[in-house]
């Protein structure tokens, strides 16, 4: 592979603001909106036939979704780099589409034969929302208004049969704000607002992301250690989250912000409840 923006690469991040904001204070050519899509947040490195996707972390996707490559060979340009979203979507009973975080979640299987099953169950769908190379030209330094002509006149052959997908956009902060409410029915998790003069960040908050607020109760059911934990010092990475449903815990999603002491005070704090996986709810049929 050989690509004018070669991987590992951090995606540019966003900061949480509450509400749409107003698109004359913050950018003098105003802001990009689009929805923000519920799902994996995964980088596309391809040069012909070679595909690599890897996430918000840098960690390979590759391998977990088969029929993306595949995908991508067929519709993408045959060398490019973009920014997007990995998701899964399934039709209710409205005949509609929404999106389905854990059912795609399901598709981070060690097994090769999972893997291939459930890329003929839940195919997963990617859809592009910014460019950071074509063919040999590298568009990081590139503002977002130019770097979103260029992706559009890239991806604009796709429809809406996917399973490669374009984002749509607007600069209008009244249809960001219809978005905002209209889209949330379908799984989407609120707007993302983009400075159109601001070149692509990798690993900086340079978007704005204007999400639906939920809170609830739920149970702490378990952890993940943080990829830099070691023995001698171990940190939480994210901590699991359930709630109950019929009598059965159910995963609802992780929480995973916070500081490198707190992880560490997190870890120390959490050995005490730490329990045999036969003895948890999530580990019935498993002996370690």
């Amino acid at each position: 592979m050989d690509l004018p923006v070669m991987p590992p690469v951090q995606p540019m991040l966003a900061k949480a603001v509450k509400g749409v904001p107003d698109p004359a204070r913050l950018d003098p050519l105003g802001l990009s909106f689009e929805p923000k899509w519920d799902g994996f947040r995964c980088l596309v490195f391809r040069d012909g036939d070679e595909v690599e996707l890897t996430s918000r972390n840098t960690k390979p996707l590759t391998r977990y979704f088969p029929e993306l490559v595949a995908a991508i060979r067929e519709q993408l340009p045959r060398r490019c780099v973009l920014d997007g979203e990995i998701f899964v979507a399934s039709t209710v009973r409205d005949g509609k589409g929404r999106l389905e975080f854990e059912v795609l979640q399901e598709r981070i299987h060690p097994a090769e034969s999972r893997i291939t099953l459930l890329a003929e169950q839940t195919p997963a769908s990617f859809v592009a929302f910014d460019l950071l190379a074509l063919d040999d030209t590298s568009f990081l330094d590139r503002p977002f208004h130019e770097r979103r002509a260029a992706l559009a006149d890239a991806l604009g052959h796709l429809d809406a049969t996917g399973p490669c997908h374009l984002t749509r956009t607007s600069t209008d902060p009244v249809v960001a704000e219809e978005w905002f409410h209209t889209f949330e029915g379908a799984g989407l998790d609120g707007v993302i607002a983009k400075p159109m003069s601001a070149p692509y960040a990798p690993n900086a908050r340079t978007m704005l992301k204007i999400k639906h607020e939920r809170t609830a109760d739920v149970v702490l059911a378990g952890y993940r250690e943080h990829k830099t934990s070691t023995a001698e010092k171990p940190l939480i990475g994210s901590l699991l989250l359930g709630l109950y449903e019929d009598g059965e815990l159910q995963h609802i999603g992780v929480s995973a912000s916070f500081t490198a002491a707190r992880r560490a005070e997190l870890f120390a704090e959490l050995q005490e409840l730490v329990v045999p996986i036969a003895e948890h709810p999530w580990g019935a049929g498993r002996s370690s």
